[in-house]
């Protein structure tokens, strides 16, 4: 039996979460000084000369605040709900002409910057809750403000607590602990198997393995096999032997899909943290929204308002004021807990993020199962800080797609990167379910990945296999750029496409950026347009034909969105074309997609693109036609691009 001593294994994982730790602080800070905040608005970190709205207390009798974007609303933004922010405030010129920002330095009191925790984002609109007691006269007469990305604190300190933690175990998690780190087979119960008539034989065996274990199950899902569909049927048949489980995921969008997914099955699902896919039905089955709808809710409101003006009003020599503010603190009490009892006990699943799942809101609360989805995409650290709360644990996803995002290449080096559910996978492979029938892809697009990845397992489901959009179409192909001075392949698209002297040569853009090539995304439009016109103008837009444009690099991404933007041709389709990179297009699917792969150099270097798991995912987003842009001679020097090209030249 090989084991691994698990004391000695998550006191290595702690040592290279610090280093992780050291070094994405130190590029935040680094970043901060050196770059403008214009720069940081174009990258998505900061929003710059926002509108104050209004401020008040939120149903958790937080102090809120809303800002409002007034410019660079075409750029795509990292914020979303409980990342740490600054809210600066821009100072007056001094004598010397230069504006103090506020940005490394913290000033007493507002002054500078405020510190602040997004609660909440739609579209240009932000909520963020601020310290009580915050200024906020001054934050509404202030000249400019400026709202930009913090350094995330928090995450890591409870990443480190979630480790200390589980090091320190006995009990069930320590248990959980020592079997993840050995081979010993995960125990199960014995029943006959179940069946599922909506399901296929793979996600049904799925399920009933799911239902079996007593300490830990794998669903394994490449894409388009219908992961969520079972993992959504596992977690109902779980209800049916359980009161309340707890399902996780790394990021708010994967916890808001599997949640909408779960109420549309009619499960009674409490939303812990504010949704990222913003509308009314997600927010219905938040925390905040089901408090403010409570019955006894505006009783804890008017004594939560008697409190604030009480101690506003405290007249010097009152010594009636302690005695009236317990007694209102008292009924406050009272009735915050009866609320939260109340609707954590209609709750038959509580979702929220792996980090989520530390709330105080969580305090106490133990839970038969744990569910973690898209797991082979957060740290093994992080999978740790709500299992403390569970028995056993379910993780669903997929190892062979994105990993999780390491900045430091020493702590990837040393496996920081190997996740909780690769672990798992590679000790206990009895554990773990290959879901096996993928309905997203054509045969031809799919074929190359199961192959690749998943040892052929993976076949096309009948509805899809032969599926395209036109007849006698190719549905996977590989496009080189071509040294024609000037090529118009059809004067219908209009489409200006004059080349630059040196072709297919990428251009480094800076760290957070990458690289462009903007040859080869002026070639990978040319391609889209030319395809346009052969499926025709109007059919796309009855059929409402939607479009993916992918690229591992940040640049080239800004570059085609630049290019689409100024041509006329691509005007009618901007709302049915989506361009982003690899990490923006995971759990997505288009009928169409591009792949502009960007390198291209003399010496065949190709960065990050090694990462194959980054590909996979990329070229499992189609599914009817996909096309792949990339320099043949820079890719195939290594084993993986040629074999992708040679498929494509002998079999798209």
């Amino acid at each position: 039996m090989i084991t691994e001593s698990p004391i000695l294994a998550l006191q290595q994982q702690r040592m290279l979460l610090e280093i992780e730790y050291n070094v994405d602080k130190e590029e935040h800070r680094r970043q901060m000084e050196a770059k403008g905040l214009e720069r940081l608005a174009k990258r998505g970190d900061a929003w710059l000369n926002v509108r104050f709205g209004r401020s008040y207390y939120n149903s958790l009798n937080q102090l809120s605040i809303e800002l409002y974007r007034t410019q660079d609303q075409d750029v795509e933004h990292n914020f979303e709900f409980g990342r740490p922010v600054w809210i600066l405030r821009k100072q007056r010129p001094t004598t010397e002409g230069k504006a103090n920002e506020g940005l490394g330095k913290r000033n007493e009191g507002l002054g500078k910057y405020l510190s602040g925790v997004v609660n909440y984002v739609d579209g240009d609109r932000m909520v963020v809750v601020v310290p009580d007691g915050t200024d906020i006269v001054t934050l509404q007469t202030a000249e400019t403000l400026t709202v930009q990305l913090a350094f995330d604190e928090t995450t890591y300190r409870l990443m480190f607590e979630a480790l200390d933690r589980t090091i320190r175990a006995k009990g069930r998690l320590g248990y959980l602990r020592d079997l993840f780190y050995s081979s010993q087979k995960a125990e199960t119960f014995s029943f006959a198997p179940m069946q599922f008539p909506f399901l296929n034989a793979s996600q049904e065996r799925a399920v009933n393995e799911v239902l079996r274990a007593k300490d830990v199950a794998v669903v394994h899902g490449p894409p388009g096999t219908g992961k969520t569909t079972t993992l959504v049927e596992a977690i109902f048949e779980t209800l049916r032997r359980e009161n309340q489980v707890l399902v996780c995921a790394q990021s708010n969008m994967a916890v808001d899909w599997i949640s909408e997914k779960l109420v549309d099955r009619g499960i009674n699902v409490l939303r812990i943290g504010n949704p990222t896919r913003v509308n009314d039905k997600m927010l219905s089955f938040t925390y905040e929204r089901r408090f403010e709808s409570h019955p006894d809710y505006t009783q804890l409101w008017a004594i939560r308002k008697g409190i604030r003006e009480l101690r506003a009003n405290r007249k010097r020599g009152d010594r009636s004021f302690h005695q009236k503010l317990e007694r209102l603190k008292e009924r406050e009490i009272e009735l915050d807990l009866r609320i939260r009892a109340q609707i954590f006990g209609e709750a038959r699943v509580i979702a929220c993020t792996l980090v989520g799942s530390a709330n105080r809101l969580l305090d106490g609360m133990k839970f038969g199962t744990l569910f973690i989805d898209e797991a082979a995409q957060a740290l093994e650290a992080a999978c740790w800080i709500p299992m403390r709360r569970a028995s056993r644990v379910i993780l669903a996803g997929d190892h062979c797609q994105l990993p999780p995002t390491i900045k430091s290449i020493a702590a990837m080096k040393g496996g920081l990167d190997k996740t909780l559910m690769q672990r798992i996978v590679e000790r206990k492979p009895e554990a773990v379910t290959l879901l096996t029938m993928q309905y997203r892809m054509n045969e031809k697009i799919m074929q190359f990945s199961s192959n690749w990845f998943y040892n052929g397992k993976v076949v096309a489901a009948p509805a899809v296999k032969f599926r395209g959009i036109l007849d006698l179409d190719t549905p996977m192909e590989w496009r080189e750029i071509k040294d024609e001075e000037l090529v118009i392949r059809d004067e219908e698209t209009k489409f200006d496409d004059r080349r630059e002297s040196q072709l297919g040569n990428e251009e480094f853009v800076g760290e957070n950026f990458g690289r462009v090539n903007k040859p080869e995304a002026r070639e990978t439009l040319m391609a889209l347009a030319e395809y346009f016109v052969k499926i025709g103008k109007q059919r796309i837009m009855d059929e409402r034909i939607d479009v993916g444009i992918i690229s591992p690099y940040r640049a080239q991404v800004q570059y085609i969105r630049h290019l689409i933007k100024k041509t006329d041709f691509f005007k009618p389709f901007r709302k049915i074309i989506s361009v982003n990179t690899v990490d923006g297009f995971q759990g997505q699917e288009r009928d169409v997609i591009l792949v502009s792969l960007v390198r291209s150099n003399a010496e065949g270097q190709i960065g990050f693109l090694r990462d194959l798991r980054r590909m996979n995912v990329a070229i499992t987003r189609a599914r009817m036609k996909l096309i792949i842009l990339g320099d043949v001679n820079t890719l195939t020097k290594h084993p993986f691009y040629k074999k992708l090209w040679e498929y494509c030249i002998n079999r798209g």
